[in-house]
C-alpha cells in the first residue's frame, strides 16, 4: 500500500546496539578486550562521522572519533560490555565473518549506508571492506534476502561494494533507509 510504514524501514523499531552491525558490512571493525569490545569504522566525511556518532549516542554509547595517517576518520565506540555480544557473533578468530541467520533490517541498513554508501553513475554503492572477503557474499545473500538483489562490483572497478541499479530497487532502498543524515551533501543519499 502506497504510503504505509514498513516494519523494515529504519527507525520503524527502537535503537538497540544489534543495529550498529549493520556497519560491519562495510568498513567496520570489532576487537575485544576481556569482557568488553569496541567497534570502529572508518569514514572519508565529517557529515558521515557525525551520522554514525549519532547512531552510537542513541544506543548508549559515547563515540569519539579520530583522525588516520591517509586523512580519513575513524569513529569508535568505547570498549563496553554492550559490544561484547556483537563481538562475539562477528568475530571468527582475527576475521569478521557474518553470523550464521544474520538479516538486514532497515536501520541495519541505514547505517551501512551512512558509512559506506554513495551515488555512482550507475546506481547506488554499498561499499565493503577490503580485508573483509569473507563477509562479500553473505552481504550479497542479506540484500538479496530483503528484495534488493545488487551487482557485486570487484575492487578494480571501484568496489568491493555492491551496486544496486535500477528504478524500483532504488526506490525500495530508498524507502528502507529514510531520509538522509543530517548534513548529507545533495546527491549523496538514495533518491
Amino acid at each position: 500500500m502506497p504510503g504505509q510504514l514498513s516494519f523494515f524501514t529504519a527507525g520503524a523499531e527502537p535503537p538497540a546496539v544489534a543495529d550498529l552491525e549493520g556497519l560491519l558490512l562495510g568498513t567496520a571493525q570489532v576487537v575485544r578486550l576481556g569482557s568488553t569490545a569496541r567497534m570502529s569504522v572508518l569514514v572519508d566525511e565529517p557529515w558521515r562521522a557525525d551520522a554514525v556518532l549519532a547512531a552510537y549516542e542513541e544506543r548508549g554509547l559515547r563515540g569519539e572519533r579520530a583522525s588516520t595517517v591517509d586523512g580519513r576518520t575513524s569513529v569508535r565506540t568505547p570498549f563496553a560490555r554492550a559490544m561484547l555480544p556483537v563481538a562475539e557473533r562477528w568475530a571468527r578468530g582475527a576475521v569478521k565473518a557474518m553470523p550464521r541467520r544474520w538479516s538486514l533490517d532497515g536501520t541495519r541498513l541505514r547505517l551501512w549506508a551512512v558509512a559506506g554508501g554513495r551515488v555512482h553513475e550507475k546506481g547506488y554503492l554499498l561499499q565493503l571492506g577490503h580485508s573483509d572477503a569473507a563477509v562479500w557474499e553473505p552481504a550479497g545473500a542479506a540484500l538479496e534476502a530483503v528484495g534488493l538483489a545488487a551487482s557485486f562490483v570487484a575492487t578494480r572497478a571501484g568496489g568491493p561494494a555492491y551496486r544496486l541499479d535500477g528504478r524500483r530497487r532504488l526506490a525500495r532502498l530508498r524507502e528502507y533507509v529514510g531520509d538522509p543524515p543530517q548534513g548529507a551533501p545533495a546527491g549523496s543519499w538514495p533518491g
